[in-house]
C-alpha cells in the first residue's frame, strides 16, 4: 500500500507541476497591453484626433491646424491644400 501512495503524490505533483508551467507559458506567449499615454487636457477623456486634407496623417486636435474648414497638419500642406 505504501509504494502505491508514493506513485499517486509522485503522479499528481508532476501533474500539478506540469499544469502551472502550462499556465506560466501561456500567460508569457500573450501580448502585452499597449499603456495609453495620460491625456493632455485635465478631463481626463482622451483628445480627439484629426486628419490632414493633404498627406492623411493623424494628429490631435490641438496640434493641427483648421484653415478653410479643413484640418492641417502644418501651414505648408496648408498652402499646398487638399492633392487632387
Amino acid at each position: 500500500m505504501g509504494k502505491l501512495a508514493f506513485w499517486f503524490i509522485v503522479i499528481v505533483g508532476g501533474l500539478i507541476v506540469a499544469r502551472l508551467l502550462a499556465r506560466q507559458a501561456g500567460k508569457e506567449s500573450q501580448p502585452r497591453p499597449v499603456r495609453q499615454a495620460a491625456p493632455r487636457s485635465g478631463r481626463g477623456s482622451p483628445e480627439t484626433m484629426v486628419r490632414c486634407a493633404h498627406c492623411g496623417i493623424h494628429l490631435p486636435r490641438s496640434e493641427a491646424l483648421l484653415v478653410g474648414g479643413k484640418t492641417w497638419c502644418s501651414k505648408e500642406h496648408a498652402k499646398l491644400g487638399a492633392p487632387k
